[in-house]
């Protein structure tokens, strides 16, 4: 028989080769727990010190609780889609993309296995630092639509850091690269309305922090949990978001295929 007459093996299709994707990546999380932990302990440890310790200060009422909570949430986003950055440098530095590249597979599917499992990962997360929210005084006042629209808004968050992350992931010499860069975004929270009033802040910083796609997430989240108004915040944080994701998507496309195309 000729072998060269034999036909390349079907290619997978791009749902079952970005599931494959996906259940390696939970695999790999689930192996992972300190990374998981440090996710959600260093957030609440964040929430008990803003709570306990400037909590009296910044707010001698004792409602501070309801106000920062909002802001944690996000800053658990925001750690726990900074591993996605590391990651994905390991997969395109270690040599497991030559090999994916010779399979009849979406290899693009390893993105977005990374950012599925962490979608999954931080949404845990989120979950236990609201469940500690809660045993620390955290008394929204939301009904079932708003805590939706809420999770709705925190879903999109997290799609659009992760993606950030994964675009920093793929075009970072080496994982402790990836690591550094990455770590430049967690900074973002706290240069807006997360732990103190924007109206407190300078007029130049001021201006930075209503300005950036942190502050209307905030708030929306905010308004939507503690009945704060929300006003043009929402589709502020909806358009950001999607922004982030739109842009982030395409600069991992165009950066996995110029790193991947070369090896």
């Amino acid at each position: 028989m000729n072998l060269s007459s034999r036909s390349a093996p079907p290619s997978a299709s791009f749902f079952v080769s970005n599931a494959v994707f996906i259940g390696r990546s939970i695999r790999l999380s689930l192996r992972n727990v300190e990374a998981l932990l440090m996710a959600v302990m260093l957030p609440v440890m964040l929430m008990l010190v803003f709570t306990y310790v400037f909590g009296g200060a910044l707010d001698p009422s004792g409602n501070y609780v309801n106000y920062v909570v909002p802001g944690i949430i996000l800053l658990c986003a925001g750690f726990g889609s900074s591993s996605t950055a590391v990651d994905v440098s390991m997969d395109m530095t270690n040599g497991i993309i030559d090999r994916f590249r010779t399979m009849p597979i979406h290899s693009m599917g390893v993105v977005t296995g990374h950012v599925a499992a962490s979608l999954a990962r931080n949404l845990l997360a989120t979950a236990i630092v609201i469940g500690v929210a809660f045993l620390v005084g955290f008394r929204p006042n939301a009904g079932l639509t708003e805590w939706l629209a809420a999770l709705g808004i925190i879903v999109l968050f997290i799609l659009a850091f992760t993606w950030l992350y994964a675009a920093i992931g793929l075009v970072a010499g080496s994982p402790s690269a990836a690591s550094g860069y990455g770590f430049a975004l967690l900074f973002l929270p706290y240069l807006s309305s997360a732990f103190v009033q924007t109206e407190t802040m300078p007029g130049w910083l001021r201006g930075v922090a209503n300005h950036q796609p942190i502050t209307p997430v905030i708030e929306t989240i905010r308004g939507l949990l503690t009945g704060t108004p929300i006003g043009d915040q929402a589709w502020l944080a909806v358009g950001w978001c999607a922004l982030l994701i739109a842009v982030a998507i395409a600069w991992c496309g165009i950066s996995f295929r110029r790193r991947a195309g070369r090896r």
